[in-house]
């Protein structure tokens, strides 16, 4: 009865499907270029899609090493909206065009909250990036673009611990920012909060290099 048993429990498992684990890419929001062109030299976002191809890059890159790899996009929409109406042009329809090019699960986010839940939703968690604008203590899903620069829907170091579920990030789950100035400050809020590292840069984030196929650069140094 004992050997029964054990072979019996021994199918159970071999028939239950394995827990896959998801890597997370969250994409925060443009500003309106109207705007952004009456602050001169420190303008950002000349480009719409600076967030997104930023994003099917590291997309490209997960399923270089992974085919199968579960991927779950987050995009802050309503930036988007607003973007494309400003220029004429139906950005949600491009983005949901290529998650689907990707063969990634995209999620929409019009709030952080939303965005947050996406997160903890994809459950266990290995990896997360986060591409968007951001100051030393916050990720900005919006910036620029409901209020000229100014942010209304923001992540801040002091909610970590609140949004997110600590359980649902693997333990050794990689974690970064590429917002500017995230090493300064939120990096070590996000170790207190979650007990992983989230790398981020001292210095602000350059996309320029993604219109060659390449990961965005920060001005200072990586840290965690």
């Amino acid at each position: 009865m004992t050997l029964f048993r054990t072979i019996a429990a021994a199918a159970l498992l071999m028939a239950a499907p394995l827990c896959r684990s998801t890597e997370v890419i969250m994409a925060g929001g443009v500003a309106l270029k109207s705007w952004e062109h009456l602050r001169g030299p420190v303008a950002h976002d000349n480009w719409w899609a600076n967030f997104v191809r930023a994003s099917t890059i590291c997309i490209a890159s997960i399923q270089a090493k992974d085919p199968k790899a579960s991927i779950v996009w987050i995009v802050y929409r309503p930036a988007y909206i607003a973007r494309g109406k400003e220029e004429g042009k139906d950005y949600v329809r491009n983005i949901r065009e290529t998650a689907t090019k990707y063969k990634v699960k995209l999620v929409w986010a019009d709030t952080a909250e939303q965005a947050c839940r996406a997160v903890n939703k994809a459950a266990p968690v290995t990896s997360f990036y986060y591409f968007g604008h951001s100051t030393a203590h916050a990720m900005m899903l919006d910036y620029s673009n409901d209020i000229i620069a100014a942010s209304t829907q923001w992540i801040h170091e002091k909610d970590i611990g609140k949004l997110f579920r600590k359980e649902a990030f693997a333990p050794n789950a990689y974690c970064i920012s590429y917002g500017c100035y995230t090493g300064n400050s939120m990096s070590a809020s996000w170790q207190k909060a979650l007990g992983l590292p989230l790398w981020g840069n001292t210095e602000s984030t350059r996309y320029y290099p993604v219109g060659d196929g390449k990961f965005p650069e920060g001005a200072g140094k990586w840290v965690h």
